[in-house]
C-alpha cells in the first residue's frame, strides 16, 4: 500500500497494481509491467494514452494560459466550440462546455425543464446518466437512487428498444426523453434505427425534447462522430464527455440553434467548463481522429473482432465500432480474470454475462490480435480442463 492511499476515499475496487505511465494502448505499472488496455480508463482514452499531438497541445497551452473562466473570451475556447460543432453535424449549432458527463446531462435536463415548462422526464430501463441529482433521476439504478428518492425528479422508465412500449407511452407532460444510443453499463444493449426514428417522431409530436446521452458513444467511438449520424436521427441535444479531450476532464452539451437562441446569459454556468487546457486537448483530439482516420479504423477493427469472436466462448458480440459487449455467459468473470492474469484489461458491466471492450481508437491490429489469441487460448484451455 502506498504511503498516501489511506487518505483517498475508496470509490471503486482498484486494479491490483498502481498505474504510473501510459503510451498508446498500454499502461505501465510501478514494476514496469505493461498492460494492454481494452478498458481505456472507462472509455476515456480515445486517442490512446499520452498521444504526442494531444500532449503537445496541452503543454503548449499550459505555457500560454492555464485557466480563465467564461467571464473572458478565449480564442482557444471559441476554436474548440467551432471545431466540435462542425465535427458533430446532426443539426447541432452551439455547445455549452462543462466538466463531466453527469454535468452535461444535468445541464441538458435543466434546459428541457426551462424551455418546456414541464416537470417530468422519461428514460429507459438499464439507463445510466450520472450521479448528480437530475442525472440520477433518469438513471435506472435502485442502489444509487435509494437514499435520494425524495429529491429526484419524477421520471417514467420505459423498456429500451421496445417498439410497443414506446408507442403506448404518453409524453404529453414530459420535458425531455433522455436515451443512451447504446446502453453501455447495462451490457452494451442496442436498438434499431427504426426505433430511434419512432422515438424522434413521438417526441416531436408531444413537444418533448430528445436528448442523446453520447458520453460513451460520441467522439468517433462508433465509427461515426456521434450515434446521431450512425442512426440518422437529429436529437435536440447531445451530451458528451469521456473521450472528448483524451482524458482531460471535459463535458459538453451540443444543441440545435432554436434551443441555443432561447437561452440567455446566466441560464447555464460552469467555472471550469471550457478551460483552456481542456479546449486545447479537445481540438487536438478531434484533429487526431480526423488525421488518423480513426472512425474508419473503429469500423474495420469492430468487423475483425466480430468475425473472430462471434461464437464459441463468446456467444454474441453486441455494440458498434469500438464499444463492444462480449456475451460470455457464466464464464464472463472467469474470462475477465484470465485476461487480467495475461495483462489485458477489459471492462465488466451490470450484466454479469457481458464484458466490455472500450479501447483507445488508436488500438493497433497487433493488440487486437493479441486479445483474440488470448480469448482463443482461454477457450482451448477450458475445453481441455
Amino acid at each position: 500500500m502506498s504511503a498516501y492511499s489511506s487518505a483517498l476515499l475508496p470509490t471503486y475496487v482498484p486494479y491490483p497494481f498502481a498505474v504510473v505511465t501510459g503510451e498508446g494502448e498500454y499502461i505501465v505499472d510501478a514494476a514496469g509491467n505493461r498492460w494492454l488496455d481494452f478498458y481505456g480508463g472507462h472509455c476515456v482514452a480515445s486517442t490512446g494514452h499520452c498521444h504526442p499531438a494531444v500532449a503537445a497541445a496541452i503543454a503548449g497551452q499550459a505555457h500560454k494560459l492555464i485557466f480563465y473562466s467564461a467571464a473572458a473570451q478565449l480564442p482557444v475556447r471559441d476554436q474548440a466550440a467551432q471545431t466540435l460543432v462542425e465535427f458533430a453535424g446532426a443539426g447541432m449549432a452551439s455547445v455549452f462546455f462543462c466538466n463531466s458527463g453527469a454535468e452535461a446531462n444535468e445541464s441538458a435536463l435543466k434546459i428541457a425543464l426551462k424551455l418546456t415548462g414541464r416537470k417530468n422526464f422519461a428514460a429507459f430501463h438499464g439507463a445510466f446518466h450520472g450521479r448528480s441529482m437530475l442525472a440520477l433521476s433518469v438513471t435506472d439504478s435502485p442502489a444509487l437512487r435509494r437514499d435520494y428518492e425524495a429529491l429526484l425528479a419524477p421520471t417514467q422508465f420505459l423498456p429500451f428498444a421496445d417498439a410497443a412500449a414506446l408507442a403506448a407511452a404518453d409524453f404529453s407532460g414530459v420535458a425531455a426523453v433522455i436515451v443512451e444510443p447504446i446502453q453501455s453499463m447495462a451490457g452494451v444493449k442496442t436498438a434499431t434505427a427504426e426505433w430511434f426514428a419512432a422515438l424522434r417522431e413521438k417526441c416531436t409530436r408531444a413537444g418533448t425534447l430528445l436528448i442523446f446521452d453520447e458520453v460513451q458513444t460520441g467522439i468517433g467511438r462508433l465509427g461515426a462522430p456521434f450515434a446521431a449520424q450512425l442512426y440518422d436521427v437529429a436529437p435536440d441535444l447531445i451530451t458528451c464527455a469521456k473521450g472528448m479531450a483524451s482524458g482531460v476532464p471535459m463535458g459538453g452539451v451540443l444543441m440545435r440553434a432554436a434551443i441555443a437562441s432561447a437561452l440567455k446569459p446566466g441560464d447555464l454556468g460552469s467555472t471550469f467548463g471550457g478551460g483552456p487546457l481542456a479546449c486545447a486537448a479537445l481540438i487536438a483530439t478531434l484533429e487526431v481522429i480526423s488525421d488518423e482516420k480513426l472512425m474508419k479504423r473503429a469500423q474495420v477493427l469492430a468487423k475483425s473482432i466480430r468475425g473472430a469472436l462471434d461464437g464459441g466462448v463468446v456467444r454474441e458480440v453486441h455494440g458498434e465500432g469500438l464499444l463492444l459487449g462480449l456475451n460470455v455467459g457464466a464464464q464472463a468473470k472467469t474470462l475477465k480474470s484470465y485476461l487480467l492474469n495475461k495483462h489485458i484489461l477489459v471492462g465488466g458491466s451490470d450484466d454479469p454475462n457481458v464484458l466490455r471492450l472500450m479501447p483507445p481508437l488508436t488500438v493497433s491490429a497487433q493488440a487486437v490480435e493479441k486479445l483474440l489469441d488470448t480469448i482463443d487460448a482461454f477457450q482451448t484451455e477450458g475445453a481441455a480442463a
